[in-house]
């Protein structure tokens, strides 16, 4: 049920009016037991940040990490629009506090949407009533919350794990503008584990580092971006490595699929880079071939040009010896010693043709290793991008 499958939380969504099109635009996910949960969360650290992450962040920080509540809105990012951004950031943590009857700096907010446009936090006003009165600890709750959180995505995101005496639950959004430094989305991930806020921000901090901000689409970090970890605290107290572990298999998974959903995208392109000097070394050089319009272009032409990758590599401000890289595609070695070799162009095109593709890098300097997730560049996505509505 995702994000309501651990014990202790509801969630609702609805469509309040934000949305022009009338599609759900309005979410939320509470807990169900009388008391705050745990909470901690990753934003982006894009000095443009949008006034729900400054909100968010003072709110954690008066609470002392706990919350009843988070609201997201979809439509609109509330991003670049000076006091009246902060002023509307508040106020729909204020709608939501007064009628659950809590106090203000325990709801969290979330928004996303285009950026420099005012918010009329009138629909949120008058459609938090009916989005409080809706909340479920069903799956229907859990979907409704997941959907009204949606912009350019084409599907819902979601994912979960059953542990030994815990759960983890969680709902994202994302399909582009990604390439994060602590976060890369919107997402809300529930637990019924029981912890303190230093083992769930550590964990989380952990968790995001390996799949979020490993995930690169285009480059784009995001004013928006926030990850939330909310703590029931009705379930058992789980080794913090055991916990870990969960949460990170929960966030690779939607990151995952955030790449499968990502505006435009054919396909879903994992860049392993091994034989570094250490992992920062593997991972500076996987983002910088990953983060390459003209690398990402190949992907969509189906063409292994492996030497995009070794020019991004080159240029990236890392220690790097051509002579020494070796490169494959789906196993399928393409280059040796950094020049090209013969392989069987039948094959190399099946794996060029499907939806997953594996390319490994062998640097020839150490045993550091990193993997970062891309996708191809493709027309539907300039075509998504090149307007405002």
């Amino acid at each position: 049920m995702s994000v309501t499958t651990p014990k202790g939380f509801r969630a609702n969504g609805i469509a309040c009016g934000i949305k022009a099109s009338g599609a759900m635009d309005l979410s939320l996910v509470a807990t169900s037991t009388g008391e705050p949960a745990v909470a901690v969360a990753t934003f982006t650290q894009n000095r443009s940040a949008a006034a729900p992450v400054r909100v968010s962040k003072s709110h954690l920080a008066a609470s002392k990490n706990s919350a009843y509540a988070v609201i997201l809105n979809s439509g609109n990012a509330n991003a670049a629009n000076g006091e009246k951004g902060m002023s509307d950031a508040i106020d729909m943590t204020r709608f939501v506090a007064q009628e659950l009857g809590v106090p203000e700096e325990t709801v969290l907010v979330c928004s996303t949407g285009l950026i420099g446009i005012p918010l009329d936090t009138t629909p949120i006003r008058l459609g938090v009533k009916d989005l409080v009165e809706g909340l479920s600890s069903d799956q229907d709750g859990a979907n409704r919350s997941a959907r009204a959180i949606m912009t350019t995505d084409t599907v819902p995101k979601t994912a979960t794990h059953l542990g030994l005496g815990f759960s983890i639950g969680s709902i994202a959004k994302g399909a582009a503008m990604i390439a994060p430094n602590m976060a890369t989305m919107l997402s809300v991930i529930t637990t019924d584990a029981k912890l303190t806020p230093e083992i769930a921000q550590v964990a989380l901090s952990k968790a995001v580092d390996g799949s979020f901000n490993r995930l690169v689409i285009d480059g784009c970090t995001s004013t928006n971006d926030t990850v939330i970890l909310l703590s029931s605290q009705v379930g058992v107290e789980p080794r913090p490595s055991v916990f870990s572990e969960a949460l990170a298999q929960v966030c690779r998974s939607l990151a995952d699929q955030m790449a499968m959903d990502a505006e435009g995208a054919h396909k879903l392109v994992r860049i392993r880079v091994f034989g570094a000097l250490d992992e920062e070394h593997a991972l500076i050089l996987a983002k910088k071939a990953a983060s390459s319009q003209l690398v990402q272009c190949s992907f969509y032409g189906s063409d292994p040009y492996w030497g995009r990758i070794a020019s991004e590599f080159g240029s990236a401000g890392a220690e790097f010896d051509l002579d020494r890289l070796s490169v494959s595609y789906g196993g399928i070695e393409v280059a040796r010693g950094g020049i090209s070799v013969d392989f069987d162009p039948v094959a190399l095109g099946k794996v060029m043709a499907k939806r997953e593709i594996l390319i490994e890098c062998d640097l020839g300097l150490g045993s550091g290793e990193a993997m970062v997730t891309t996708t191809d560049l493709s027309p539907e996505y300039i075509a998504e991008n090149m307007r405002t509505s």
